[in-house]
């Protein structure tokens, strides 16, 4: 796999206000509507072999509710009886019951070690789900919404593996010919890995197409797998089906193209995710590198010397590690000291404070750099660009949330920019511009960073507002800045204020936990066990 250039978020200036004043609280009561279900929610709880940040990542903070986003304000929810429901709502004040639209054929309560079950919306016509079994299903459903041609019909349903979730598909017609692409995500046991966590995460990306011209039913053609050892934050496939683009804190590598994974377990999948050879850390004055000795090891057996640009370690008579440094540090404040645990800590003082090195060495990958809970939130995180032929790194910031602004393109993804949110419509690797700044939510990003039970974080398709719901009741929503119907004046900076932004708070009537958010550009909805909660936000023009 080749390296390619790398590529930088490029921001629209007129997009940002540096003249944002804040938000202002706003006590105008939001009109909210409650329907009890039927059934409830298929919430599926971690299990006690479930113990990673993986797993709480990619399952414990799952997202039930899903927005239909090829037809407005539909959203869907599977229940614990195995139904597909579904609310489509044309007037708030005339709320019918979620209506089944399809039942899954397979008893879910038998299986034990199941996930949530999963849906996409691959295209206004196309479904793709999962019933958290390691079973794939491939649904026409015709025009949705339409009572005429809405019929849900199995069109592949075949059992794929060990269980997992459907995070994207999309839906291919080359040369007359009809497939689906979809990616699945699984948390898989490592049973070589003696050190780490024991799991890595599997992405793998099925393609599914007819028989025959004149069969209706379809079969893989097609399947890749990349591994990596950290839940993707966004995973999606090209609109023309020749590359993924994955936000991730940890790598990803193809281990397998085109083939069943059972041809091809070679020696190649242990290199692809080895024990790094040390591991390092960073804060805004100095650097930490921590080096398991061989046993046995003595102060004798080291050598470290220490140059402004430079760094040499010898093991036992052995090069260990030497080249330049990211930058430069003070040699003479540099220091190593041997552990209780048999390693060796070196410490690494920064002349250029406040810098972040995103390598320790030049060129090295035979490290690892750890963070913590702070730094996971506040230094950038990886973004890459992966398809079979190329790999893109970029540097970014920390993530928000993704949100499908047009159903036809890559979901976006907002990215925390100095104090604010910026959201980013990606396009395929073919363009020029692969990632476009597209709207901002002034001061998001550090407001957002207060809210230490935020469970889900969206905003609207059209940008006019963001919201986040914390674990429990409550649900923020910021809202763009709007002209004044009446004159502010700013006294610090002796201006006229035109317009203002406004936060409004919602608490719901209900003690159970929130498990879905979904927004549209009216309404937000909020999905409990037992609950399904409809807010007005905007009323439509």
């Amino acid at each position: 796999m080749d390296v390619a250039a790398n590529c930088s978020l490029r921001v629209k200036r007129p997009l940002l206000d540096p003249r944002f004043e804040g938000y202002k609280l706003s006590l105008e009561p939001l009109p909210c509507y409650q329907l009890e279900l039927d059934a409830a929610v298929a919430e599926v709880k971690l299990r006690d072999d479930q113990y990673t940040l993986e797993h709480m990542h990619a399952f414990g903070m799952y997202n039930y509710l899903h927005c239909d986003s090829w037809y407005q304000d539909s959203v869907y929810y599977i229940d614990n009886l195995g139904r597909i429901m579904n609310l489509t709502v044309m007037l708030d004040t005339a709320l019918g019951k979620p209506r089944e639209v399809f039942r899954l054929p397979t008893d879910l309560t038998a299986y034990d070690n199941r996930l949530c079950a999963s849906i996409h919306f691959t295209s206004s016509t196309w479904v793709t789900l999962s019933d958290g079994t390691g079973r794939l299903y491939l649904i026409g459903t015709g025009e949705r919404g339409n009572s005429a041609s809405e019929k849900w019909e199995i069109m592949f349903n075949e059992e794929v593996g060990n269980p997992f979730i459907i995070i994207h598909s999309i839906s291919l017609l080359k040369a007359e010919e009809h497939s689906i692409a979809t990616l699945l995500l699984r948390i898989e046991k490592e049973e070589l890995d003696m050190k780490g966590s024991g799991f890595y995460v599997s992405l793998e990306w099925v393609t599914l197409s007819k028989k025959n011209k004149d069969s209706k039913k379809y079969e893989i053609i097609k399947r890749d797998i990349l591994r990596g050892k950290s839940a993707p934050h966004y995973a999606a496939i090209e609109p023309d089906g020749n590359g993924l683009m994955i936000v991730s804190y940890k790598s990803f590598a193809f281990v397998q193209a085109g083939q069943d994974l059972e041809e091809n377990k070679d020696e190649n999948m242990s290199e692809k995710i080895k024990e790094p050879l040390y591991y390092w850390q960073q804060t805004e004055d100095d650097l930490t590198v921590t080096i398991r000795l061989p046993e046995d090891s003595t102060k004798e057996d080291i050598q470290v010397q220490f140059l402004p640009h430079h760094i040499s370690i010898v093991l036992k008579g052995q090069r260990f590690l030497e080249g330049n440094l990211y930058s430069s540090v003070d040699p003479e404040s540099s220091t190593w000291i041997i552990k209780e645990n048999n390693s060796l800590e070196i410490s690494l003082i920064k002349k250029n404070e406040g810098l972040t090195w995103p390598e320790l060495v030049v060129g090295d990958k035979q490290g690892e750099l750890l963070r913590d809970s702070v730094q996971c939130a506040a230094i950038a995180e990886r973004l890459m660009h992966l398809t079979s032929e190329e790999l893109v790194n970029l540097g970014s910031n920390q993530y928000l949330f993704s949100v499908i602004v047009d159903p036809k393109e890559m979901p976006c993804f907002c990215l925390r920019h100095d104090v604010d949110a910026l959201l980013w419509q990606p396009h395929s690797s073919t363009q020029d511009d692969m990632w476009e700044h597209i709207a901002t939510f002034n001061a998001l990003g550090y407001v957002q960073a207060s809210k230490r039970d935020k469970k889900f974080f969206t905003c609207a398709p059209n940008y006019s507002y963001a919201a986040l719901c914390e674990c429990l009741r409550r649900v923020f929503i910021y809202r763009q800045p709007t002209p004044m119907s009446t004159v502010l004046y700013n006294r610090k900076e002796g201006r006229h204020v035109g317009q203002v932004a406004k936060q409004q708070v919602a608490s719901l009537e209900t003690n159970d936990p929130i498990l879905g958010f979904q927004a549209t550009n009216e309404r937000l909805f909020v999905l409990t066990s037992k609950n399904l909660f409809l807010i007005k936000v905007n009323t439509e023009n």
